[in-house]
């Protein structure tokens, strides 16, 4: 897609003698997009590849954002410019920004827990047994680390620095990061190596996986997943809570506690500043929600 957004600016330039103020606006609209699109799909995808679909929810996400209605109304315009562009060129079969007409005003606000629901969430596996050892440590680090569970998954030994408190993550479209995590997190994974066993099958040092089923082998994320849904039920919360609940509720308390947005979009990863800039609603709408309940003239 960057190439195509090259050769359009190259013909704003040259053919239409757009102003650098119009090409800078053009390329950061279209930059976003497409910077979205990777956060989104794990790569940026080739332009005749997205959907009517895909733009709503960038459209969504802008309004999610706060962008003004003015700015997603430019936004759209510039999009529905490229395309045009590249249906002349015959890089796009048709113009997926067409139907779009009025930004969509937001998508639901992500589920996250409190700090309190945390607590109960990572106290409920057992204190003893590898199982119970394994489910808190893997707990702990999606929680401590903001990570996706493929990501947790696709962890191996060599990942891992206990004496920085960093892990070495891998994540979509084969970004990578840095990503520290907490004392309370090391503690857990350095409980969990000490009693897994793994399978001959699975590599040895370096490119072991850290978590593993009772085979021996690589977790996968389904498993994951349902080992999720039983701690849920134990500690009594909502059933929305899902694997990706833990980085969402990870984002708002770091928010909520003063981190800078910037920094936040670095520890989760996102290209875009677009896609992390939601939390910043669900931190807002949590205070309000605490204004309104407890102002005596908020009402």
């Amino acid at each position: 897609m960057h190439r195509q957004i090259a050769q359009f600016l190259r013909h704003l330039d040259a053919e239409r003698n757009a102003s650098p103020h119009t090409l800078k606006a053009y390329r950061e609209d279209l930059i976003s997009l497409a910077d979205y699109l990777a956060d989104d799909a794990g790569l940026t995808p080739e332009p005749a590849s997205i959907t009517t679909a895909e733009l709503r929810g960038y459209v969504a996400a802008l309004a999610e954002a706060g962008f003004a209605k003015s700015s997603i109304a430019r936004r759209l315009a510039s999009v529905r410019s490229f395309f045009r562009f590249g249906q002349r060129e015959g890089w796009a079969q048709s113009n997926p920004a067409t139907a779009l007409r009025n930004p969509r005003k937001s998508r639901k606000l992500p589920h996250f827990l409190t700090t309190d629901e945390i607590g109960r969430l990572l106290a409920a596996p057992p204190k003893k047994g590898k199982q119970g050892i394994r489910d808190r440590a893997i707990l702990e680090t999606l929680y401590s680390a903001g990570l996706r569970v493929s990501e947790l998954v696709g962890m191996n030994d060599g990942d891992i620095d206990f004496e920085q408190g960093i892990v070495h993550v891998r994540g979509k479209g084969r970004k990578e990061r840095l990503a520290p995590i907490g004392s309370y997190a090391r503690g857990a994974l350095e409980e969990w190596l000490a009693v897994r066993e793994l399978s001959p099958r699975e590599a040895s040092g370096r490119e072991a996986p850290v978590f593993t089923n009772r085979f021996g082998t690589r977790l996968t994320t389904r498993s994951v997943g349902r080992m999720l849904e039983k701690h849920i039920a134990t500690a009594s919360l909502d059933g929305r809570t899902s694997p990706h609940t833990l980085r969402h509720s990870f984002a708002t308390h770091l928010l909520d506690r003063g981190a800078d947005i910037r920094s936040v979009q670095e520890l989760l990863g996102h290209k875009s500043l677009v896609t992390t800039q939601i939390y910043t609603h669900v931190s807002t709408s949590t205070l309000r929600a605490a204004y309104e309940k407890a102002h005596p003239r908020a009402g």
